[in-house]
């Protein structure tokens, strides 16, 4: 866990607005992504590389263990904003609240309430522009929206 510390923080909150938190997203979820990275279905320039040396016993332990922080609580310079259009499209598999959800294939949707802003935008345009290839709906919705409407989204999100 201590590499996994130095930029995911040792409950899972980022130490910098591009990490994303990861403390409390649901376990089959973290390691449905670091599988992703491994395969190079997202790409980063530390993750790919920090999967493949993970053995499945340490990857398994890992997800287990951030799973089971607590989300970081809201902060109070977190900026309220109202739901930009199109939310209701998101809150069908990210639950109403954003807080993530159980999907019917037995994957997570992960939690985005609270979600870093600059993490969001850059992971929105990262699907939108076919650099994200791990979720094809995801690819679609986002290469559906236009660039402000996903900083607006992302803005929402990150305030919740």
């Amino acid at each position: 866990m201590t590499v996994c510390n130095e930029c995911h923080g040792a409950n899972g909150v980022r130490k910098n607005a591009t990490i994303p938190v990861i403390g409390g997203q649901p376990e089959n979820y973290l390691v449905k992504q670091l599988h992703d990275f491994e395969r190079g279905d997202r790409h980063d320039e530390v993750m790919p590389w920090m999967a493949k040396t993970l053995t499945p016993q340490e990857l398994g332990v890992a997800a287990a263990y951030f799973a089971k922080q607590k989300w970081p609580a809201r902060s109070a310079a977190a900026a309220s904003t109202p739901p930009p259009p199109g939310v209701a499209v998101c809150q069908a598999c990210h639950a109403m609240d954003f807080v993530g959800a159980r999907q019917a294939d037995g994957t997570a949707a992960p939690r985005l309430a609270g979600q870093g802003y600059q993490y969001l935008v850059e992971a929105m345009r990262r699907f939108a522009e076919g650099e994200r290839k791990n979720n094809d709906i995801m690819t679609k919705m986002m290469g559906a929206m236009s660039p402000a409407d996903r900083e607006a989204m992302a803005r929402y999100l990150s305030g919740l």
